[in-house]
């Protein structure tokens, strides 16, 4: 059978359990934008488990680059700015959004949240939307 269709699998299931245990252990919905967004703007004595947890997905995400890279796409595909700038719009995104894709489109819908759902078929429209008009201009193949 097809690898990417295993990892895909294994990389659902492995976030399943990880927002299934960050509810049991910590009683907090995973979301990202919230967990970063709460570093700076909540109770102190929280910023420990957030940084915590933020670092594990830098870091996580360097070890795979370099002990996995043929996990990331090939390089060079956007300039490293343009990256960055995209990042910071959708993190700017989601605060004024209240909620991210992880918060919304994992933990939201699996709780059957209506406004969730909404978000979720937002973001997903604008994505799809957003694509299919840059892939008519030219812009990406």
């Amino acid at each position: 059978m097809n690898s990417a269709w295993w990892n895909a699998l294994a990389g659902g299931g492995l976030i399943g359990l990880a927002v299934s245990l960050m509810l049991l252990w910590n009683g907090r919905v995973t979301g990202i934008s919230g967990i970063f967004y709460g570093l700076f703007t909540r109770n102190p004595r929280e910023r420990d488990w957030r940084l915590s947890f933020i670092l594990g997905l830098i870091f996580g995400g360097i070890a795979l680059r370099l002990f996995a890279p043929q996990s990331f796409g090939p390089a060079g595909l956007a300039p490293d700015g343009l990256v960055f700038a995209a990042g910071l719009l959708v993190g700017f995104g989601t605060v004024l959004g209240s909620g991210c894709t992880s918060g919304h489109g994992i933990c939201g819908i699996s709780r059957l949240s209506p406004r969730s759902l909404v978000a979720t078929g937002a973001f997903m429209g604008a994505g799809i939307l957003t694509v299919a008009l840059l892939r008519s201009l030219g812009a990406i193949p």
